[in-house]
């Protein structure tokens, strides 16, 4: 399957960390503030309908929400990369209905190409993967893979590497959305946008705005 295709299904996937959660949800088991998190200058805290002062139970579930969110942007985000700049599996994503990786177009029109087969595929996988490993139930988003398979021991580079993880996931949100309505405003692919040096979303086309 494309990055793109495996960015498409990821998204797909997330949409069950809206789903009801489990009231048995363990409480984070984080040895750091889960508030102090992601709180970066100038804003600190960013709180604009004051959610933690009206529903303080429900902010674990919201963060828990946020950084899943985040990492499934960030997958998506460079997948879309990738697969803008050509690189694609070798080979067939459906043998049967004659469907090599390349023949599937970059950007959002590449879901379209996917059989329903093979739609059904990724929506089982990842209902599988939302179910058993790596439930939304689990709030502190640990799963056990550690950080490239290591763990960290020290609380002070765990809470660092967490933070950059919650806003690198906030900024690729951004990114993922942000080339999804700049593609749906302009026709023009990601790739295609850089090469017409089209830079802003609101012009024809051609030329930077």
């Amino acid at each position: 399957m494309t990055s793109k295709t495996v960015c498409l299904s990821a998204l797909l996937g997330s949409a069950a960390a809206f789903a009801p959660a489990s009231q048995q949800a363990a409480s984070s088991a984080l040895k750091v503030s889960e508030l102090e998190l992601g709180a970066t200058a100038p804003l600190g805290v960013f709180d604009p309908l004051g959610w933690l002062e009206t529903e303080p139970e429900a902010f674990e579930r919201r963060r828990a929400v946020e950084r899943k969110h985040g990492r499934v942007a960030m997958a998506a985000i460079v997948g879309c990369i990738v697969h803008n700049n050509g690189i694609h599996f070798d080979g067939y994503l459906s043998p049967s209905a004659g469907l090599k990786f390349e023949d599937v177009p970059t950007g959002i029109n590449g879901i379209r190409a996917i059989p329903t087969a093979g739609l059904i595929q990724i929506l089982l996988f990842f209902a599988l993967v939302e179910l058993a490993w790596m439930p939304a139930s689990k709030y502190d988003g640990d799963y056990g893979v550690g950080y490239f398979g290591n763990d960290i021991a020290d609380p002070d580079e765990k809470a660092r590497k967490l933070n950059v993880e919650l806003n690198n996931g906030r900024a690729a949100m951004m990114g993922i959305m942000g080339n999804m309505v700049a593609e749906v405003l302009t026709g023009q692919t990601m790739a295609e946008q850089y090469a017409a040096g089209h830079i802003s979303p609101f012009g024809d086309g051609q030329g930077v705005f």
